[in-house]
């Protein structure tokens, strides 16, 4: 499953999430903006970093990494990334912290004691499975969840999520994107499923409710309407009769006719 690149698209689109997860949900997402920068030595590459934009230099610096498997090495790499990352970029931030967020605890490997004056000040770690702590109405911290949930649990839990998001999601492009997330992460999880077998499994169909899918299905309906007209003509139907049985306006109708 590409976590990494799902999570990358959940924090950039909804950076609630990530504030939520940290117990800072208050936080003002307008004071950051979220990248994945590239460190050039060895090609380290951090999975996202929250950095405050503008003159909000007094607000902390977030690394963020996604760690779903046991890695050895994993807190040399994080570690060296991050001091590249102050080497390249300069930030004048005095304030950072490392986030790492785990599936479950057990992918944790052992914290070297040699990075030891760095874990209380720097490090937060975040265990996905251990969630279940954080309150159940937030719909963010939700969708984080289902990641791990487990797939005889998934269908259900995401189907859950879907009636959440149209409830309380009034801005009809956010709720699309909200859906849609949902919908790719379980289609990571069930890879041997297609799309439309995931959509049939949640009860869900966004092509159809899409705009163009809309506005696709009019023309044809309307190309479909006026394909019958000469025939209604020939029947004697007047201009009025036609427009009333095929629910158009006269004026469409008189210039189809002239067409």
């Amino acid at each position: 499953m590409k976590t990494d690149a799902i999570f990358y698209e959940i924090f950039k689109e909804f950076p609630n999430i990530f504030f939520e997860i940290i117990g800072k949900p208050d936080t003002n997402i307008n004071t950051y903006e979220f990248t994945a920068p590239e460190i050039k030595q060895k090609s380290f590459r951090l999975d996202g970093v929250f950095s405050p934009i503008g003159e909000f230099t007094n607000e902390p610096l977030y690394f963020v990494e996604i760690q779903f498997y046991k890695d050895e090495e994993f807190y040399d790499r994080l570690f060296t990334s991050i001091f590249l990352y102050f080497t390249q970029y300069q930030p004048p931030l005095p304030d950072w912290f490392a986030i790492v967020i785990y599936d479950k605890r057990s992918n944790e490997r052992s914290y070297p004691l040699r990075y030891r004056s760095l874990l209380e000040p720097h490090l937060r770690r975040f265990y996905l499975d251990e969630l279940e702590d954080v309150p159940d109405d937030s719909l963010g911290v939700g969708i984080v969840r289902l990641v791990v949930e487990s797939e005889n649990k998934t269908g259900e839990f995401a189907k859950t999520l879907i009636s959440k998001a149209k409830e309380e999601l009034t801005d009809t492009l956010i709720q699309r994107k909200v859906l849609e997330f949902i919908e790719t992460i379980v289609v990571y999880k069930f890879p041997n499923l297609s799309r439309e077998e995931v959509e049939t499994m949640l009860n869900l169909n966004l092509l159809k409710e899409t705009r163009v899918y809309q506005e696709a299905k009019a023309e044809g309906e309307m190309k479909t309407k006026l394909k019958i007209l000469p025939k209604l003509v020939q029947r004697g139907m007047s201009i009025q009769e036609i427009a009333e049985l095929l629910e158009l306006d006269t004026d469409t109708i008189r210039n189809a006719l002239q067409e």
